[in-house]
């Protein structure tokens, strides 16, 4: 059964930082290319960032370039989101997801975000 299990989460002031970790199991993680994706309330869910499987090529929606770093660690079924810099509109629920344009978070248990002005 695939699980991915997101943590790091809280409240933080605008300008901070937060690191969210993302444990996955039920499946061959080294070999998905892997995703974060959020949800602000009330908002439909939007994709943030890719990292394939390899953890060499990496990809950011524009509001989140040069303040959030994706990573992996393939030896501990692990997703990473280094998120500096933080802005109240980074608020949301964040999920990770595998698979190249695969956003379905049902399999997911998120992490809140809630950054504060």
């Amino acid at each position: 059964e695939v699980q991915l299990q997101a943590s790091g989460g809280g409240l933080v002031q605008a300008g901070g930082s937060l690191r969210l970790s993302c444990a996955a199991s039920g499946f061959t993680f080294s070999a998905y290319t892997m995703n974060w994706v959020r949800q602000a309330p009330g908002k439909e869910i939007e994709w943030v960032s890719t990292i394939n499987n390899g953890g060499d090529i990496t990809k950011y929606t524009d509001s989140v370039k040069g303040r959030f770093t994706i990573s992996r660690d393939n030896a501990k079924n692990t997703l990473y989101l280094q998120m500096n810099t933080l802005k109240p509109e980074d608020t949301a629920v964040y999920y990770c997801t595998p698979g190249l344009g695969d956003y379905d978070v049902s399999r997911s248990q998120g992490t809140l975000v809630t950054v504060s002005s």
